[in-house]
């Protein structure tokens, strides 16, 4: 049975989707941007603050699930420009430091014309 999981410490959904459902032991979070959850306001304006904003509310979505950082198995990256790669990476790897599997694409636009959205699946084995 599939359970619906919501926090306010992370930003609502901006669409109709949840944000995040847990199947059996296995967490499915849908793609988070950065936005700050008490304002609704996008935070910081360069890759690194951004990446740090989305960072910030995969983990509350986790903890709400009571998961953590290293449940992750799988991430699915997307950047609005690939020369972020790098500056990216960097805030990335402070947080899945268990190196899940992952995808990285840079895309046309994002919600909001953020810089990054990063989406995660988490497993309690």
């Amino acid at each position: 049975m599939a359970k619906q999981i919501s926090t306010s410490k992370a930003p609502a959904a901006i669409g109709p989707y949840s944000q995040a459902i847990l199947a059996g032991k296995t967490l499915y979070a849908s793609g988070q941007i950065p936005i700050e959850p008490s304002s609704g306001e996008i935070k910081g304006n360069d890759i690194a603050e951004q990446a740090k904003q989305v960072m910030r509310n995969i983990g509350a979505i986790l903890t709400e699930a009571g998961y953590t950082y290293k449940d992750v198995v799988k991430t699915t990256c997307f950047l609005a420009d690939m020369g972020d790669f790098e500056a990216f990476n960097a805030v990335y790897e402070k947080y899945f430091t268990e190196k899940p599997a992952r995808s990285c694409v840079a895309v046309k636009t994002l919600p909001k014309n953020v810089l990054c959205e990063v989406e995660v699946i988490a497993y309690h084995g």
